[in-house]
């Protein structure tokens, strides 16, 4: 027998450490040693498999923004976070289809994350309206905010690209940008 035998279930601390330094790998473990969990509780509430991804991504995507957001205490089981999570948003996924909503059947410790998801969802609803806000800015402005923000190019590299004179050049235009990307933003609903 090898002396080196891998754990399949990662610590708790291996996986919020794992998330800040951005491990791809850390998250594959956690998808491994938890969804089976989440598969079962969803599969036996009138889900299917897809339905699990879906709602174990999300949950995976709440745990993320939470441990990056640097306030993140776990004061359980990372297992029953992400559970809760799950359960949390499945519940509301049945109620939107209007199918067995409000009675799910445990088997896990549930906690309260009702706050974690409200925060997960305003900060996706912002993304989608930023989204929209950037359509609505044109060019060059739209690829200069994304080169910069989204690409992380220099401001040199956005100079050359765009022909500005200078990188302070390229700074103005795209501090302008950012005004009108502010404007637009805001008076969308």
């Amino acid at each position: 027998m090898s002396k080196e035998i891998k754990r399949s279930v990662p610590t708790d601390s291996e996986v919020i450490l794992g998330i800040l330094n951005g491990s791809k790998d850390v998250l594959e473990k956690v998808y491994k040693a938890y969804f089976p969990m989440i598969l079962q509780m969803i599969v036996m509430n009138n889900g299917n498999e897809d339905d699990a991804k879906d709602i174990f991504q999300e949950s995976v995507l709440v745990l993320y923004d939470k441990v990056k957001s640097g306030n993140f205490e776990l004061n359980s089981k990372l297992k029953t976070f992400i559970y809760s999570v799950c359960r949390r948003l499945w519940l509301k996924r049945l109620s939107q289809l209007s199918r067995n909503a409000g009675n799910v059947k445990d088997f896990e410790d549930v906690l309260p994350v009702e706050q974690d998801l409200e925060k997960h969802e305003e900060r996706d609803k912002q993304f989608k309206q930023m989204e929209k806000a950037l359509v609505h800015l044109g060019e060059p402005c739209k690829t200069i905010i994304e080169d910069f923000y989204i690409h992380n190019k220099s401001m040199q590299e956005i100079c050359e690209k765009f022909g500005y004179t200078n990188a302070d050049n390229a700074k103005n235009q795209k501090y302008k940008c950012l005004q009108r990307l502010k404007k637009i933003f805001f008076q969308a609903d």
